[in-house]
């Protein structure tokens, strides 16, 4: 279940690079302009997650206990909802857009290009959103293959349309937010039809028992929602504290955090692949398989991140120059990736752990590692090194806070598993 989501997944963040790459041919103020920009997305991402991940819970269960039909409605609710929502933020930001990128530190000389690049963007945002959500009904039902083909077709179509949009056209920057709305356009029109003719989505939501699916949707949704949106207001904070460094700096601290997520790809499609395997073993009692399962992905994570880690130090000058043509902006992004992709193993680990949490019903929990990996752990790091050490001190700090974190959620993930296991009389020895 792992490897479509993989090389699905691996395609979106593929495509995210080779829109900074592009970007970054521009110059240091369109670069700088989607460094600003990258919270708000991580903000519109986290609500779009933890809707997936309720989804996942909800209709797989409700299909576990034989309702079809009831399932089939869930998801047209589902997609009710979770488009909605989006809509309004998207809608919320662009009239904040000013005020937000005020209290990020923004440069006035950038608001005018980052004004122009955000009705694509945020246009953007909610088609990749409404098409992740048809993504997350076919996980519910147990199919990967499906968006994981989508996620690489429409990651390819994106790559050879930005170069078209942004350059042929003469759209700079706001062309690739259109290479996006095109690819994401082009997959809703795949995805859709598809779910209409399974008879997955369904919306004569009047025969559903309204208020009671809601209460269901949100008792997993909000807490799940709220996690994933940590992510998005560190990056604010995080953003902010980088700004007070200059433009040049947060075109650089931009572009590294498009590396961390293209880095971290293998435990992003391990967070959607575990769960309904977790799910499945607690159902069934066997606390102690749920345990090898998940000491076999923390290893594999700790191994494979340090990896990642290790390459992307030694790569550090070459990728710099490949990602930007400014002298200043390969520098700084060089001192990047000398420092904090060594402590990917150790985000990889907290990543897991707060979905494994999710899986196993500890909502709460899950909540408190994503809450203080980011605010007690990797913010104070980032604050202390910066005044140890200015910029590079910074990034240092990320470094430590990241492994801190990893170490945090572990613990807290055994201590719920040992309330779990003795929860459960009847798991297996």
């Amino acid at each position: 279940m792992t490897w479509p989501m993989l090389f699905g997944v691996l395609s979106l963040m593929t495509f995210q690079l080779a829109d900074s790459a592009f970007v970054g041919q521009l110059g240091r103020d369109p670069l700088a302009a989607l460094g600003f920009t990258l919270p708000m997305q991580q903000l519109i991402i986290g609500l779009q997650v933890g809707l997936g991940i309720a989804t996942t819970a909800i209709v797989s269960r409700t299909l576990g206990a034989g309702d079809e039909l009831r399932a089939y409605r869930l998801g047209g609710l589902i997609i009710t909802v979770g488009g909605t929502l989006v809509f309004l933020i998207c809608v919320t930001l662009w009239f904040l857009q000013s005020h937000i990128m005020t209290a990020l530190g923004a440069e006035e000389t950038l608001l005018p290009l980052i004004r122009r690049y955000w009705i694509p963007w945020l246009l953007a945002a909610w088609t990749g959103a409404v098409l992740y959500f048809g993504y997350s009904i076919c996980r519910s039902h147990g199919d990967t293959k499906l968006p994981g083909y989508m996620m690489v077709a429409t990651s390819l179509t994106n790559i050879a349309l930005d170069p078209l949009f942004i350059f042929t056209f003469a759209w700079g920057l706001p062309g690739a937010a259109w290479a996006t709305v095109t690819s994401f356009g082009i997959g809703c029109l795949v995805i859709y039809p598809k779910l209409l003719k399974r008879h997955w989505i369904r919306f004569d939501l009047d025969q559903l028992a309204l208020w009671q699916a809601l209460k269901q949707l949100t008792g997993i949704m909000a807490p799940a929602m709220v996690s994933q949106l940590m992510p998005a207001a560190s990056a604010m904070l995080a953003t902010a504290l980088v700004a007070g460094f200059g433009s040049t700096a947060v075109a650089a601290w931009g572009l590294g955090t498009r590396l961390e997520f293209f880095s971290i790809v293998v435990v992003l499609a391990l967070t959607m692949s575990m769960p309904p395997m977790i799910g499945r073993l607690l159902g069934a009692g066997d606390i102690e398989q749920i345990r090898k399962l998940v000491r076999i992905g923390v290893r594999f994570v700790v191994v494979w991140q340090l990896a990642i880690g290790l390459i992307w130090l030694v790569a550090s000058g070459l990728v710099s120059e490949l990602f930007t043509s400014d002298s200043d902006v390969q520098d700084v992004l060089a001192a990047y990736l000398v420092r904090v992709p060594l402590s990917y193993s150790g985000l990889g680990v907290c990543m897991l752990m707060v979905s494994v949490c999710n899986a196993l019903g500890l909502a709460m929990r899950a909540l408190l590692v994503s809450t203080l990996r980011l605010f007690l752990c990797f913010l104070p790091m980032l604050w202390l090194g910066s005044q140890i050490n200015g910029l590079f001190g910074l990034m240092s700090g990320a470094l430590v806070g990241n492994l801190f974190a990893g170490v945090m959620a572990y613990s807290f993930y055994r201590s719920g598993m040992a309330r779990l296991k003795n929860e459960a009389p009847s798991a297996k020895a």
